[in-house]
């Protein structure tokens, strides 16, 4: 029996890779071999599924403090998590925010240094932001837009929420208050008519532009190109290859909903299992009915207590997946 393990991070529990390895015990203690990919979906997590930091950078913060970033650079490829340099997690959370000066600065200053120690293709991964600036910090710490002719920028966006919704979607998780979704609002539209006017690219118009407070617009005005942050890890980590050997795969997040059918590792795993005919089973934390028939799945707190799956979510994994192989190998 050979298994694929592609699961997302348990938020606040377990990373994807934790996840991953509680599972690959499963497996191995039942005799089978496993095939290890922990996944995202653009946000956070996209540096740990692609390969991990090999790079530390001191960049301006969401609130612009100082804070240590890490990044990778592997040839001339490199990858950058915005919420490492402009995410709530460098000020702990929302409560500390001020969500009118949270900047996107400190991601602009790892793009432009990755440049500078020579990468010609860039992968930034959004998810986690504390800002709602529509980018203009990043795009403002870059530099001359003439610098990046000729540099490949792949932005993996975990929504496709466009522009002009941003603000209302997003900001008040990021700690606005009602009149500050206003301000917030009217400022990512003034941007959005500057960006039209000195790069030509109409922000408002394109699905995944309002992904990290509008980041993702702001570097489609400099010629990125907003993907799917599913798709483009999976391409990165060529999960479709690895599937032409596999029995059963087996992928999971902390909540299993229907959101998960839409951009996330579960839903994309799903379909890549799907194309190719081999059985999937997902594993999360809590499994919401109106998708316990979508999936084979296993939830944490039915098989043991919201407790214990909050607690001891590995252990909780390795156990609920052998029982699951047992008869998986039996049928």
């Amino acid at each position: 029996m050979h298994v694929v393990v592609a699961p997302d991070k348990f938020r606040g529990t377990a990373s994807a890779a934790q996840v991953a390895a509680a599972i690959e015990e499963a497996v191995i203690s039942r005799n089978g071999t496993a095939a290890i990919l922990p996944m995202a979906d653009g946000g956070e997590g996209t540096l740990e599924a692609l390969g991990g930091q090999n790079q530390t950078s001191l960049v301006t913060g969401p609130l612009g403090d100082l804070v240590e970033a890490p990044w990778r650079l592997s040839g001339n490829t490199a990858v950058i998590e915005m919420a490492q340099a402009s995410g709530l997690i460098k000020i702990g959370g929302p409560e500390f925010n001020n969500a009118l000066d949270a900047t996107s600065t400190g991601t602009g200053e790892l793009i432009l240094t990755a440049v500078e120690h020579g990468a010609t293709r860039i992968i930034i991964g959004l998810g986690g932001s504390a800002s709602t600036d529509g980018g203009l910090g990043a795009i403002e710490a870059m530099g001359s837009p003439a610098r990046y002719r000729g540099i490949e920028m792949l932005v993996a966006c975990d929504v496709r929420t466009r522009f002009g919704d941003s603000a209302k979607v997003f900001a008040p998780q990021k700690g606005a208050t009602k009149a500050e979704v206003k301000m917030l609002d009217r400022r990512l539209k003034r941007l959005a008519q500057i960006y039209q006017e000195k790069f030509g690219v109409d922000v408002l118009s394109l699905d995944h532009a309002g992904a990290a407070g509008g980041l993702a617009g702001g570097l489609a005005a400099l010629g990125a190109r907003l993907i799917d942050g599913f798709d483009l890890i999976a391409d990165e980590l060529r999960l479709d290859e690895l599937l032409d050997d596999a029995d059963l795969v087996i992928t999971g997040e902390g909540r299993l909903d229907k959101t998960s059918f839409e951009g996330k590792v579960v839903g994309g795993v799903s379909a890549y299992a799907s194309a190719t005919g081999v059985p999937i089973l997902a594993v999360a934390g809590q499994v919401e009915a109106e998708v316990k028939d979508r999936i084979e799945n296993i939830s944490l707190t039915e098989e043991f207590d919201e407790h214990l799956s909050m607690t001891e979510t590995t252990r909780c994994i390795k156990k609920a997946v052998g029982r699951f192989l047992e008869k998986f190998k039996a049928k």
